[in-house]
Order: structure tokens, then sequence, then C-alpha cells
């Protein structure tokens, strides 16, 4: 069973999901406790355009999806704070838009474009090389920013009024957090695809947080859940020889649907003994 561990791709998918683990573990719990899912989504199906251009110039398309991703971002948010537009409304536009404009661009591309299902389903166990070295460079970067604005980050995160009145530049912060989530849902391109971005970015995030309610808690919990659910979902797709995105996401998702009803039970059975003394007196 471990001779598989003998194959470099094999060895790339491990670190490639683990990569992808400690940024979804860092800005998911950002992304849930903000309520920044349906934000998120819009972002990631937005990357498709970016994808597009990638072919269309005849560049690395993660290089296209990480440019064209970021403007999207800082678009959204500069819309939102500047225009006063309704942000669902804004999500439509934009993952609409995203989506058509990688159509097009792939449309206008001489020739076949290779990988292409790769980008929107994910194939985890043909990550080459390069694609490590570029998600291990956004890592440093993320990692970086999160540490050194950790309390303006935090403050914005569970009370954007207060940190207003702590004269913290929140616009800025705001900003900046849909630039981490643009630079994290590139990161997860490769790895579940654009389809599945948002699953993997939310889920361990939302069942570290049935646990704790402490950002640094939080995020280390969902590191973790984020590994465990990747390199289960690698070995369950290598062998059955399905889709490794697919299967990821849904051992994610049978994680989450387990812990919520764990959550309910031990609710339940706290609650049970409180209402009987209640009757008994």
């Amino acid at each position: 069973m471990f001779e598989v561990l003998d194959f470099e791709f094999f060895r790339n998918a491990l670190v490639a999901g683990a990569l992808a683990s400690v940024a979804c573990g860092i800005i998911g719990t950002y992304v849930v406790v903000r309520r920044m899912v349906s934000v998120s989504g819009g972002i990631s199906h937005a990357a498709f355009g970016g994808i597009g251009l990638g072919y269309f110039l005849g560049i690395d398309p993660l290089l296209g999806a990480t440019g064209f991703t970021v403007a999207v971002a800082l678009g959204m948010g500069a819309l939102q704070l500047r225009v006063k537009q309704q942000m669902d409304t804004l999500i439509g536009a934009v993952w609409a838009a995203g989506m058509a404009l990688g159509i097009l661009f792939v449309y206008l591309t001489p020739g076949f474009a290779p990988d292409l299902f790769s980008y929107l389903f994910g194939n985890i166990l043909l990550v080459p090389r390069g694609d490590i070295l570029l998600m291990a460079a956004l890592i440093v970067i993320i990692v970086a920013v999160v540490a050194y604005l950790y309390r303006e980050l935090q403050a914005i995160t569970f009370d954007p009024d207060y940190a207003t009145v702590m004269n913290l530049p929140v616009e800025r912060l705001s900003l900046l957090l849909l630039v981490l989530i643009a630079l994290t849902v590139v990161m997860l391109i490769r790895v579940v695809g654009i389809i599945l971005v948002i699953a993997l970015l939310t889920l361990p995030a939302a069942i570290s947080r049935l646990y704790t309610t402490r950002i640094w808690s939080m995020m280390l919990g969902a590191v973790g859940l984020g590994i465990v659910f990747s390199v289960t979902g690698i070995w369950l797709s290598y062998l059955f020889n399905v889709p490794s995105g697919a299967t990821i996401i849904l051992v994610s998702t049978a994680a989450y649907g387990g812990a919520l009803g764990i959550e309910r039970l031990r609710q339940t059975l706290t609650t049970a003994p409180r209402e009987k003394t209640k009757k008994a007196a």
C-alpha cells in the first residue's frame, strides 16, 4: 500500500494537499467567521477568466489566474465600499462575467487548451513541481501577512465598528483580506478545481468553529483537518481510481455532517438533564 510513495507524482500530491490545507485553515477561518462564503464563491468562479486569459496570452494559466483573481477581488471590494453596491448583486455579476470571459478566451486561443478540465474540477495527482513552488510562495505571503496583521484582522473580523473606533484602516484591511482570499483560491484550483474550491475553503474551518471560538485555535484545527481530508481523499482516489478533487470534498462533507451530528447529540445530552431537573422542581 505504501509503495505508492515511491512515485514522485504521489509525493507531489501530498505536498500540494498539505500546502493547500495551510491556506484553507488560515484564510478559511476568516471566511467562515465573517460570513464571506458567497464572496469566496464569486471570486473562485471568476478565476476561470484568469485561466482563460493565461491560455490566450500563452503563459501559465495559474499565473494568469493569480493576477486576474486579485484584480477581481479588489474590484469587488472597491465597488462595495465606494459605490455602496449590494454584495450579493456584485457576486452574481462577477461570478457570471468571470466564467464568460474564461470561455471566450479559451475559444479565441488557437489550438487545444490542455489540462482545462483539471482547472475546473481539480487533479491533485497531476500537480507539477512548478505549481508546488508557486503554492509555497503564496503560502509564505499569506502566513507573513496574517502573522504581521493578526490583531488588526481579528478586530475587523469580529467587530468592524469597534475597529473603526480604534482608528484602524478597516477599508484597506477588508480589501487586503479579499486579496488573501483570492490567493488562496488560486492555490486550491489545482487541488479541487474552480467548481469545488468553496467547499475546501470553508468546511475545515466550519468544523473547527464548532469546538472553539478563538481565531488562532480555529486556524490550527482547520489546518489539521484540511491535511487529514486531503491525505484521505488522495489515498481513496488512488485506490478506487476516482477523481481526487471530488473525493477530497466528499470526505470533507462527510466529516462536516458527522461533526454536526455529534454536536447536536452533545447538546441534546447536555440539555436533557436540565429539563428533567426543572420539571422535578
